[in-house]
């Protein structure tokens, strides 16, 4: 057996079928599952890839064998995971999906009780070992399966978010990408006095239109002609497994993650006074100024969603927003959700009476932001330390809470490693000058190209 498992990355399982993960490879990590968390009752669902399915009856298989009882929800959203494991008082999760990799990838996200994640420093290394150990404890008795549909509690639960009361009766461009979301709008539409105009709606593990992952530019085309085309106040994307959401103002235009941030944080503090935010530290002053002006704490983390869930935890914090769509709510577990933030968004236009670009658009005016860029390096710890000394000198402070964080009076940037390629991310921000901020980012870019 080799030393380590490729599939295994720092925050859940994912890898190419049939040589990275497999049916007998998934049968043996649930196993191991069961052997280090020794849950009495795990609930487990899947995404929508072909082999999703096939590969949850494996984990369901496997936990039985363990001695487990499992509660099968069958198709769902990660998050569909994250609430049955809280909602019903569970032990643990299995997630079936592989997001937004490639068609032929998949892979398992795993949660013990209340929804905690399991990453690589919080029991993951524990179970690739018993993986490749292939030893399993014997159990007294086999469990017991069920199915159960968590769809009439999950969605009563996402109402608590926006009184439907309040909400105008906006017209809404979806765009599931063929992903999961779909069977949630239409669960949700007979609550809402929306209009939904709905594109790549039906759940279909061949991806007709490509993988969603809206990050991604070409991604973006389709829900922003259609917002145009339709008239529309407002359109929603979501990635494969939906535990992100991407949102498009009323002139079509893609609204980058860090600015809806910004905006949760601060309805979140109307909720909840005087909370602690959590944000990561790629692009940090508009969220730092929005949480302080209204009275809040802001708190920053590592990048990653067991990172943020973590310090969401330890803190209470009230909202956890990452600028890479993750946003994670208390009352949802501490968890992210790709649900809650447009239902929440909805609400804040409803009450204000303002459009989406009305709400970030002095924002995005007073902190312009490059937005993510990768850059593929040989050695990316050395292009970590030659950014860090090209600017050490002349920077005000440099934090290290994920990578290099270089702050200047006018302008900071934020430069990471991937925790799986050989990727540096960099990320610019400026006071209110979009030409500093594009000066800056090639400057720093050009530093990178110095190899």
């Amino acid at each position: 057996m080799p030393e380590r498992l490729t599939s295994f990355k720092a925050y859940d399982i994912r890898g190419r079928i049939p040589d990275e993960l497999n049916a007998d490879l998934v049968y043996r990590i649930a196993r191991a599952y069961a052997a280090f968390l020794r849950p009495r009752r795990v609930v487990v669902g899947h995404d929508i890839r072909l082999t999703s399915p096939e590969l949850a009856g494996v984990v369901a298989d496997a936990l039985v064998a363990s001695g487990v009882d499992v509660v099968e929800i069958g198709q769902c959203g990660t998050e569909g995971v994250y609430f049955a494991t809280s909602h019903l008082g569970l032990d643990g999760g299995v997630m079936v999906t592989a997001s937004h990799n490639p068609v032929d990838y998949n892979g398992l996200k795993l949660v013990r009780e209340q929804a905690k994640p399991l990453s690589g420093d919080t029991g993951l290394a524990d179970i690739e070992r018993i993986t490749l150990e292939g030893s399993f404890p014997t159990p007294a008795r086999r469990g017991k399966r069920e199915s159960l549909s968590i769809l009439p509690a999950y969605v009563e639960h996402l109402m608590g978010y926006a009184d439907a009361s309040a909400l105008r009766p906006y017209r809404i461009v979806t765009n599931a990408g063929n992903g999961g979301a779909g069977p949630v709008i239409d669960a949700l539409e007979p609550r809402l006095p929306v209009r939904f105009v709905k594109l790549q709606h039906e759940p279909d593990g061949s991806f007709p239109n490509g993988v969603p992952n809206p990050l991604l530019p070409d991604k973006r085309q389709a829900t922003s002609e259609a917002v145009l085309r339709e008239k529309a106040d407002l359109g929603i994307a979501w990635d494969g497994d939906f535990d992100r959401c991407f949102l498009f103002d009323e002139q079509g235009e893609f609204i980058e993650g860090y600015y809806i941030v910004g905006l949760l944080a601060f309805q979140a503090l109307q909720r909840h006074p005087g909370a602690r935010i959590v944000h990561d530290p790629r692009l940090t002053w508009n969220t730092i100024e929005i949480v302080r002006e209204a009275g809040g704490v802001p708190v920053q983390s590592k990048s990653g969603h067991a990172f943020m869930k973590e310090v969401m935890r330890r803190e209470d914090a009230a909202y956890g927003g990452e600028m890479s769509a993750h946003h994670f709510f208390r009352e949802f577990s501490y968890c992210d959700s790709g649900m809650v933030p447009w239902l929440v968004v909805l609400e804040i236009m409803s009450r204000t009476g303002k459009a989406l670009s009305q709400l970030v658009g002095e924002r995005v005016r007073r902190y312009p932001a490059s937005g993510e860029i990768n850059r593929r390096v040989a050695d990316p710890a050395a292009a970590l330390a030659r950014v860090e000394a090209e600017y050490a000198a002349s920077a005000l402070r440099i934090d290290k809470t994920d990578g290099i964080g270089v702050e200047s009076e006018r302008f900071r940037f934020n430069l990471r490693m991937s925790n799986t390629e050989p990727l540096v991310r960099l990320n610019v921000e400026s006071r209110g000058d979009v030409e500093l901020m594009r000066a800056k980012t090639a400057e720093v870019l050009a530093v990178l190209e110095r190899e």
